[in-house]
């Protein structure tokens, strides 16, 4: 059952959403060669409770961090670690924000250093993919829309799109219906009606689309071990217009690719 949002409860997530992409761009700030991701954890959690919220992700379902960083051939649910950032690493990082009882949710993928062209083109054309997912957002469409537009773009270059894994809508819970696959029809799926807010989050692969879960019960990778890259925005549905909930400003001020 879809828990639609009034524009008060919209309002609080959008709160949380700012705290969340400050987190995001404290986060940015630290991403080179030799940083530790349990460094990041640690920096996005402090800054998030400094600002009266709660990381989403920390104890849910046992979860033991509050950032999810994925690394290279990890697709999402990596944990931080004593992990030493290297040159030409990606590192996917996704957060959650818990904030007046409401939740906010996403992600960014970083190329540390240099990365190769190959693997530029897989970031850049999964961030393209999350704004084409956006664009198709609007009251009256259908999540096949989103998940369609998704699905043509990044299918034009060649990737694999994990079915596996989609993004959901968010308010009260973390996950809440409807799911939102990164592939599908036009026309097919929920209709998107006022106040309705979801997490639209491509997960593209340079290989294959399959993907395995590791002995940690938690982290997914690509089956063939190529990059994977992700990027995650919450978004309101209205009916006269969508608005992007989340932000990744914060993180664009300190990295570019």
């Amino acid at each position: 059952m879809v828990k639609y949002k009034t524009r008060e409860e919209v309002e609080i997530i959008k709160e949380s959403a700012q705290i969340l992409g400050k987190a995001h761009g404290e986060v940015a700030k630290l991403i080179k060669p030799g940083v530790t991701t349990l460094e990041l954890d640690r920096v996005a959690e402090e800054f998030i409770k400094d600002h009266g919220g709660s990381p989403s992700f920390k104890n849910f379902n046992g979860f033991p961090s509050s950032l999810c960083i994925s690394l290279n051939e990890n697709v999402v649910h990596g944990f931080p670690s004593d992990y030493e950032l290297r040159e030409g690493d990606i590192i996917s990082v996704d957060c959650g924000v818990f904030y007046k009882s409401f939740h906010s949710d996403s992600a960014y993928t970083y190329p540390v250093g240099k990365v190769t062209a190959e693997v530029k083109q897989l970031l850049q054309v999964t961030k393209e993919s999350l704004h084409k997912g956006i664009e198709k957002a609007v009251f009256g469409n259908r999540i096949g829309d989103v998940a369609y537009a998704i699905q043509n773009h990044v299918e034009s270059f060649g990737f694999g799109i994990v079915r596996e894994l989609v993004g959901h809508g968010l308010g009260r819970d973390l996950h809440e219906s409807p799911e939102v696959p990164n592939y599908g029809k036009r026309g097919k799926g929920p209709v998107m009606k006022e106040g309705l807010v979801i997490a639209i989050e491509p997960m593209i692969n340079m290989g294959t689309r399959k993907v395995v879960q590791e002995a940690d019960g938690w982290t997914i990778r690509t089956a063939d071990r190529q990059p994977s890259a992700h990027f995650e925005h919450t978004v309101a549905v209205f009916k006269e217009g969508t608005e992007v909930l989340t932000t990744h400003k914060f993180i664009e001020e300190n990295i570019k690719f």
